[in-house]
């Protein structure tokens, strides 16, 4: 199966925070889009790896992407090494994406952090015809996405691009809600978090609209580009109506 656009997050419920507005939109138009979630969550205060595998697999039934899949990597542990690099490049030759979306290396949590170093070099050395891997026994070809972009997650930063995800916005919202372990509950015997308290999806609401007005819609959710993006017809560009 060959993707149009992956995401990949180093938890569960990474994707669905940062950019699921995105993905819901691209496979509205059609796209076929995948999830790869690097560890299962296991550290994280609220909720189980089973729990949170069966919210991640309802988060993807909510959004309509084709795939998800857990790399098993070790949660709050996992490193940017060999063994790993080359785990993400079989997938990234698995499903040839044109687009991957990863996270931002300047962020708090490290995992993320993490995250964003090993998609990244993933992403160039999964271009390399030396470097082997094998999927079920056969050689896979080498593949590098035609492009990689970052999505923001605690630490904002100047977008080079906003996508206007207003027509799609409620599937984000249940995409995000179906992960129901990790926001609030009050009726939850667990620890709280910052995601769990009753504000936090009023803030991550709040981070929508404010990238919305920056293109003139009433949602929207920012990207990063370390190269520049080329266009072929300048009518490609939705401005801002001031």
């Amino acid at each position: 199966m060959e993707l149009d656009i992956l995401a990949v997050g180093a938890h569960p419920d990474d994707v669905e925070l940062c950019c699921s507005g995105t993905l819901a939109k691209a496979v509205k138009q059609g796209y076929k889009v995948g999830i790869i979630d690097l560890t299962k969550g296991e550290l994280g205060t609220r909720g189980t790896r089973e729990i949170r595998a069966k919210e991640a697999k309802e988060a993807a039934k909510v959004l309509g992407v084709y795939v998800r899949e857990n790399l098993h990597l070790p949660d709050g542990r996992f490193e940017v090494n060999e063994k790993n690099k080359l785990k993400v490049i079989q997938l990234y030759r698995k499903y040839r994406p044109k687009i991957i979306l990863i996270p931002h290396w300047h962020e708090r949590h490290p995992d993320h952090v993490h995250a964003h170093y090993l998609c990244r070099e993933a992403w160039y050395y999964s271009g390399l015809r030396k470097i082997i891997t094998k999927l079920n026994g056969k050689k896979q070809q080498p593949w590098r996405p035609h492009h990689y972009f970052h999505f923001m997650q605690k630490y904002e930063f100047t977008p080079s691009f906003i996508v206007d995800i207003s027509d799609v916005y409620e599937i984000r919202v249940r995409a995000i809600q179906a992960h129901k372990s990790q926001f609030y509950n009050p009726e939850s015997e667990e620890p709280e978090t910052l995601l769990s308290q009753k504000s936090f999806l009023d803030l991550v609401e709040t981070r929508a609209k404010y990238y919305g007005q920056q293109i003139g819609v009433k949602y929207g959710e920012p990207f990063y580009s370390v190269e520049m993006i080329g266009i072929n017809d300048v009518f490609m560009l939705k401005m801002f109506k001031g």
